[in-house]
């Protein structure tokens, strides 16, 4: 077959990039801050981040603060992506599972928070709190619950070496019913 035959029949067929993993959820934020809503939200990890990754970030944070923790997560490609039905994608810049208590798993997201105008102009304090952190806690079935931060702190589990929400238990939007999906083919 000539190479530009094979070019042209190559041209005809699509790639379809398979995720790592895909999960799906149910995002409900009580009312603080803002109005109460739900959602359902999308979440693709195409690849998982490196423990070297992991560790990098993780001393980027400890040894330069919140701002270079920023730089530094704005300068890393897209390891996948979370979105809602009425909005675009947001990259993830950081994906990173560890083993849970109970035999599941904990994934731990993170990327840089987009702010709006209305935001950045008015400067509340929300502005202080420029990434989103993900957790999602997982049973054995690839089943289980999650938090979500677009503006909150975050902080080092020693244990573990990762980036990880401040108080998980106070993080403002839980996710509901987290699931693993099976990839299509």
């Amino acid at each position: 077959m000539s190479a530009l035959r094979y070019i042209a029949l190559c041209a005809l067929v699509p790639i379809v990039l398979v995720p790592a993993e895909r999960f799906t959820a149910v995002a409900v934020n009580s009312g603080n801050p803002g109005p109460a809503w739900t959602s359902p939200v999308d979440i693709v990890v195409t690849h998982w981040s490196s423990e070297a990754d992991q560790s990098e970030l993780t001393g980027v944070l400890l040894a330069r603060g919140e701002a270079a923790l920023l730089e530094a997560l704005r300068d890393r490609p897209s390891v996948g992506y979370i979105r809602t039905p009425n909005s675009l994608a947001y990259d993830l810049r950081f994906a990173r599972e560890f083993p849970g208590d109970d035999g599941g798993r904990r994934i731990v997201l993170g990327t840089d928070r987009p702010i709006m105008f209305w935001e950045a102009w008015h400067r509340p304090r929300s502005i202080d709190y420029p990434f989103t952190i993900v957790e999602l806690r997982l049973n054995r079935e690839g089943q289980g619950e999650g938090k979500m931060s677009s503006a909150a702190r975050i902080t080092v589990d020693r244990a573990h070496n990762a980036i990880v929400l401040e108080n998980y238990g106070l993080a403002p939007v839980q996710l509901m019913n987290v699931r693993t999906v099976a990839p299509t083919t």
